[in-house]
């Protein structure tokens, strides 16, 4: 089997906001997807993760996929625009022109490219119906820039209704929990025909989910958010990629 070197580029959806582990780390879908993928063939990958969260999906060009494709990747999978998305005055074809990006690049490098649309956190969210509204026409846009191309993997989760239920959001309603991210995972490794491990499209409900009232929400997460806004600061400010600038290598599980 040819080996397989998959980098992931983005912000916090591919980063993995939202699926904490107990020592406060991020894992994520493409976290998620690396060790499924590995499992799947029985054979080591190498997997590097450039994403940061709060990037603008231009920003997330510019500065992660130079450098994803300069490790010479056989797949890069790539996502972004739900925080331009979020910014009323930012024009769809504009975030659509930064995916036409990605893709000519990957045609000039031979590099797989795996493209994969954000969950739609709409009905938890206010102004949901303007975002459900940009989402759509975002969607529609990036999936219209890959002009039907079949060596794209597309793994496009804005569309499954069943993903936008509360059970696999976290409690800021913006990030999935694990629960979203394993049934993202589970996209990605069958877009990719790969073997999803059992249970991952639908993981049981934690008992532990914490839903936040309305006040303690807007003061907790969407106060931060608006601040953020109006001081053009972001939460990725000052971070680094958690798996850039070289491969690590994922073994397969053992199914002893």
């Amino acid at each position: 089997m040819a080996s397989v070197r998959f980098v992931a580029i983005g912000d916090s959806f591919t980063e993995g906001v939202g699926d904490e582990l107990p020592d406060g780390t991020v894992r994520g879908w493409a976290d998620l997807t690396a060790q499924g993928w590995a499992d799947s063939r029985g054979d080591s990958i190498e997997y590097a993760n450039l994403a940061i969260r709060g990037k603008l999906v231009w920003p997330i060009v510019a500065q992660q996929l130079e450098p994803a494709l300069a490790l010479k990747p056989t797949h890069l999978s790539f996502n972004g625009g739900g925080n331009d998305m979020l910014r009323p005055r930012t024009s769809i074809s504009h975030i659509a022109d930064a995916f036409s990006q990605v893709l000519r690049r990957c045609d000039e490098e031979g590099v797989q490219l795996i493209l994969l649309s954000g969950a739609n956190p709409s009905a938890q969210l206010p102004l949901s119906r303007l975002i459900q509204r940009r989402g759509d026409l975002m969607s529609e846009a990036v999936v219209a820039r890959m002009g039907g191309r079949s060596d794209v993997v597309q793994a496009l989760n804005w569309p499954d209704a069943a993903l936008s239920s509360p059970s696999f959001w976290s409690e800021d309603r913006l990030h999935m929990n694990s629960r979203g991210h394993h049934r993202v995972s589970a996209r990605v490794l069958d877009a990719l025909g790969e073997t999803v491990p059992e249970g991952w499209w639908e993981l049981p409900e934690r008992d532990d989910t914490v839903r936040l009232a309305r006040g303690d929400y807007f003061r907790e997460h969407l106060g931060p958010w608006v601040k953020r806004r109006l001081t053009g600061t972001s939460s990725g400010d000052g971070r680094a990629a958690k798996f850039g600038g070289e491969w690590i290598e994922v073994a397969p599980r053992s199914t002893l």
